[in-house]
């Protein structure tokens, strides 16, 4: 570190990204100095709850193992500095992490201000000067109750889990619910009944006047064909559509009449139908576009865009393309929209910039109206311009930020829309539909369209047509199908529903799909990247609804999250906030530690390889398995797969050096490795290298060198990376030194020929 000398007179400025301090150093220039925290400083104990429950859930915060060295830094550079400026990023954990700074720096009131902004340009970081304030207690309240909240959920009904299920098991305010749609969705498939039904469709033809045009069967004797059944699931209603023909047979009426005729005009509505464009981005759908279109997971589109916001390189210049990526919020500043109006204008014509300013209200609970939406910090600084400063990915998502925002600024798209109804028959007892619609203008969709407009876009041609035309059929198609259950989640509806619901924010999508896809609660399907929740996580989750029906309440969930932003906005106090959920959650855990039962072990019909004896199936936190149900006294265990197949061990050509028995390759939890098939009459193993080849001895071997730290003889020990000398006296010494392939031979020929 240059010395501190260097900084005086200068003010200082802290950013939480190093990123960030590259990118503000060259806009603010030599008059300050930017530092970086590096995320959090302080933070809950790692190995204790860190709460005090019973003294008003007063936390112990402890420094982040990085920042101890970092914190004597910025407290050299401070001491020198006329001014200090907290520039974190502009929502509860950015004022979260600038309260820690004050603490650990001690910095009194008078030597510190608060800045934030949206985005990372000169105007908006020079503006930020002009409304610098002190740390909002509030918003760091709210961000500590929403830590100290998850902690005694996680540390709670951890350890229950443990004793319930199985060891190493986790769960968590937000987490759990999130599981829990996983597993009811499953339940919901599984228990879904299919239907079969059919639909029917004519081809019709006026007279000298082509083309021929479809159209679909609507009403038969007065009833709609098509109905709708609404099935109620755990997290919304599912509609079903199919029709009242649930046999081929039934269609035959209609086929006759639709024979017999006539086939008549019997009315046609034409009429322009407006459509208004999306909002601009916000985090979830962002998350969930980015998904659908570019197959980004949520936990890649929010790396990308933190790449964005934070700065690229760009012809010598670091510049943040983007505003700040989580926010709730649809505001468009009025500079920029003046901004993207005259662009708009210019690039696409004035008749695609609307009379007013298009405006969006955001829907979602809590919403911070405050912030910005996610958009370019320049609309004028085109994907295609700036290509090739940009890796591939951050091309692709700052072309879909790009393209949804100017979109969401543009005039509305307008269709011509035409129906026509057609009556089969002298009663009219048959009534089918044609039409569609076609884009008159095409406005927003110009630049932007989603995949259900694509569908819409285009219709099928219709001829000259007028109430009373008799028309001529051509041909008649019916097709059989099946209703469908309600589809697994994906990411992006997963994302979808938790907001939907108000559960989480913008900056807990991402790591609660990535922490529940770790801990093995669920899984991505290879092809397809389904979510589903595994037998762990439907286990995790009847253990847990049954006890803690708050927790594992959408609308509770949902509740905590509205009272968090009460006490942000300063009408909520947190320790209330703690206290009235603490006093049901204690008894529920009292009550689930006394009555909880653990999940019964699943009779199969698999026979023990050991000794004969029926296996059982049994879920751990690795997957699922299968175990003699004469365990302990017989051994017998097989491994499978995530999708419940038997894991086989794989041949190979060695042999046994303790028993002469074949060598297997086996899967355990920590990968592949070569084991004795005789076990477990012999457990002789060896680790293996990708191909499978045997990388390391069933043992250490015993070396002349002497360990330098505890004079103790080292060993030739192996892992996947190859050998290494380690000290004989590990636990308690855990030196190990890298060692030649020359003197890797010379200890293992002395010990084969002591051996021999």
């Amino acid at each position: 570190m240059a010395s501190t000398n260097n900084f005086k007179g200068k003010k200082l400025v802290i950013v939480e990204s190093p990123t960030k301090q590259k990118t503000i150093s060259k806009i603010l220039g030599a008059e300050f100095i930017v530092r970086s925290s590096f995320g959090h400083v302080r933070d809950l104990p790692s190995h204790d709850m860190g709460v005090d429950i019973e003294n008003n859930f007063n936390p112990t915060y402890q420094p982040v193992e990085r920042a101890k060295r970092l914190i004597k830094e910025l407290e050299a550079v401070a001491k020198n500095a006329p001014e200090i400026y907290l520039a974190t990023d502009p929502d509860r954990e950015g004022e979260a992490i600038a309260w820690h700074l004050v603490e650990l720096l001690k910095l009194p009131k008078e030597r510190y201000q608060r800045i934030f902004f949206h985005e990372i340009t000169p105007a908006a970081i020079k503006e930020s000067f002009a409304h610098a304030r002190k740390i909002d207690d509030n918003l760091v309240n709210a961000q500590q109750a929403r830590r100290i909240l998850d902690r005694i959920v996680g540390y709670k009904l951890s350890p229950l889990l443990w004793k319930k299920i199985t060891s190493g098991l986790s769960a968590g305010r937000v987490q759990s619910v999130a599981v829990r749609l996983l597993a009811e969705r499953a339940k919901e498939i599984a228990e879904f009944t299919e239907k079969p039904y059919w639909s029917m469709k004519a081809q019709f033809e006026k007279p000298a006047c082509p083309p021929l045009f479809w159209a679909r069967l609507l009403k038969w004797e007065g009833k709609n064909v098509e109905k709708t059944t609404t099935y109620h699931l755990f997290a919304e209603d599912y509609k079903v559509k199919n029709t009242i023909f649930d046999k081929p047979e039934t269609l035959a009426p209609v086929n006759a009449l639709l024979r017999q005729g006539p086939c008549v005009v019997e009315k046609i509505e034409k009429k322009a139908v407006k459509q208004k464009p999306k909002p601009p981005f916000i985090t979830s759908s962002m998350q969930q576009d980015a998904y659908n279109k570019l197959g980004f997971p949520s936990q890649k589109t929010m790396m990308t865009a933190q790449h964005l916001y934070e700065g690229i390189e760009i012809a010598g210049q670091t510049i943040g393309l983007i505003t700040y990526m989580r926010t709730d919020s649809f505001n468009v500043s009025k500079l920029l929209q003046e901004q993207t109006k005259k662009f708009i204008a210019s690039k696409y014509g004035e008749n695609f910039v609307p009379q007013t300013p298009n405006i969006y209200k955001s829907k979602v609970k809590g919403a911070q109206e405050a912030h910005e939406s996610i958009h370019p910090t320049d609309v004028n600084r085109t994907p295609q311009s700036i290509k090739q400063f940009l890796t591939a990915d951050q091309y692709k998502l700052y072309e879909l930020i790009w393209l949804r925002f100017v979109a969401s600024q543009m005039a509305e798209a307008v269709f011509n829309t035409v129906t026509i109804d057609i009556a089969a028959g002298e009663k009219k007892d048959c009534i089918l539909r044609a039409g569609g619609r076609t884009i008159k203008f095409p406005g927003y969709l110009s630049i932007y369209k989603d995949e259900e407009e694509n569908e819409n876009e285009e219709t099928a041609l219709l001829p000259d047509l007028a109430q009373g035309n008799v028309l001529t059929l051509k041909e008649i198609t019916t097709k059989d199908h099946k209703t469908t259950p309600p589809p697994y989640y994906n990411e992006a509806s997963l994302i979808k529903t938790l907001e939907k619901h108000g559960i989480g924010r913008p900056s807990t999508y991402a790591p609660t799909i990535k922490n529940i896809l770790d801990r093995k609660y669920i899984a991505r399907q290879p092809k397809s990247n389904k979510l589903v929740a595994t037998e762990l996580g439907i286990t995790v989750t009847e253990s847990l609804k049954g006890f803690f029906k708050e927790i594992m309440d959408l609308s509770y969930t949902a509740g905590v999250e509205e009272k968090l932003d009460e006490v942000a906005e300063g009408g909520q106090k947190w320790v209330d906030l703690l206290n009235q959920f603490y006093t049901s959650f204690k008894q529920e855990l009292a009550e689930a530690d006394k009555s909880m039962l653990r999940p019964a072990a699943k009779q199969t019909d698999e026979k023990c390889p050991l000794c004969g004896k029926p296996m059982l199936l049994k879920t751990s936190r690795f997957g699922q398995y299968l175990v003699c149900s004469d365990a302990p006294e017989c051994k017998g265990k097989i491994n499978l797969s995530k999708e419940g197949e038997k894991i086989q061990p794989q041949t190979t050509n060695e042999v046994c050096d303790k028993c002469g028995a074949p060598m297997v390759i086996r899967s355990g939890r920590k990968g592949k490795f070569m084991a004795c098939s005789a076990y477990p009459n012999c457990k002789n193993t060896y680790s293996v290298d990708e191909q499978g080849n045997k990388v390391a001895s069933s043992g250490p071997i015993l070396t002349d060198h002497v360990c330098d730290k505890c004079n103790k003889k080292m060993v030739l020990r192996s892992s996947k990376r190859g050998y290494f000398l380690g000290c004989s006296g590990y636990p308690k010494c855990r030196n190990i030194v890298n060692i030649s392939d020359e003197e890797i031979a010379k200890i293992k020929a002395e010990h084969e020929k002591q051996a021999a």
